[in-house]
């Protein structure tokens, strides 16, 4: 009897240490193919990290080098989607922040700082000039100034307005004609002409709209404003 005892006890362990065995085997297989799992989705993230170009402010196509703001804007589209402003990565106007309208639209910032200061649109089609240029007038010296027009920005614009935006750096100003798209990046106090402009006429056998042109977009790097 102590004999098939120790026997039946012998057996029981035996099973026992089999089971344990197994189901060991088993579950590092489970955890091997888990972490191999594991280690090869890390792997494949961190190539698909390395090849994804990087995004720059604004989403601008290359970064702008040390004192300098990234920008980017687009006139508006015929009469439907408004126009966009961007400066160091802060949408300071768009249709979706419900702040453009039609005729000339301005966005004012600090040239040494990049802060936006102001923005404001003028209907230069059933509206007056006088405020916009009061307006013009008011902007301080060192102030970087964008514009960008929606529908039409040149019906109600005089000399007196084009002169002053002249005076900002924009050459296209004089010839800006009704519902051209157009847009600028200036600085009041500039004491060059500005680089940052694209205008584009209305016209009938080439307008992508009916009755606009195309859109115009524009991006650049400003030169911070220097004491």
């Amino acid at each position: 009897m102590r004999i098939a005892g120790a026997a039946k006890l012998v057996v029981v362990v035996a099973i026992f240490l089999l089971t344990f065995y197994v189901i060991s085997q088993v579950f590092e297989i489970k955890m091997d193919a888990n972490l191999g799992h594991i280690f090869a989705r890390s792997a494949l993230d961190a190539a698909a990290r390395s090849t994804k170009p990087p995004r720059y402010k604004c989403g601008i196509s290359k970064a702008c080098p040390e004192k300098h703001f990234a920008f980017k804007m687009a006139s508006g589209a015929a009469n439907v989607v408004g126009p966009k402003i961007c400066v160091e990565d802060n949408v300071l106007m768009s249709g979706v922040k419900n702040n453009v309208g039609r005729g000339i639209n301005v966005a004012l910032v600090n040239g040494k700082t990049g802060e936006p200061l102001d923005t404001k649109f003028f209907d230069m089609w059933g509206g007056d000039v006088a405020p916009f240029i009061e307006f013009l007038k008011s902007i301080q010296d060192g102030t970087i100034v964008l514009m960008g027009t929606y529908d039409d920005g040149a019906t109600k614009l005089n000399e007196e307005a084009r002169k002053l935006i002249a005076e900002l750096g924009s050459t296209s100003i004089t010839n800006l004609g009704f519902r051209d798209n157009w847009v600028f990046c200036g600085g009041k106090g500039i004491k060059t002409k500005s680089p940052f402009e694209q205008h584009i006429k209305n016209n009938k056998d080439t307008n992508k709209y009916e009755g606009w042109p195309e859109v115009v977009e524009m991006e650049g790097c400003i030169p911070q404003k220097q004491d």
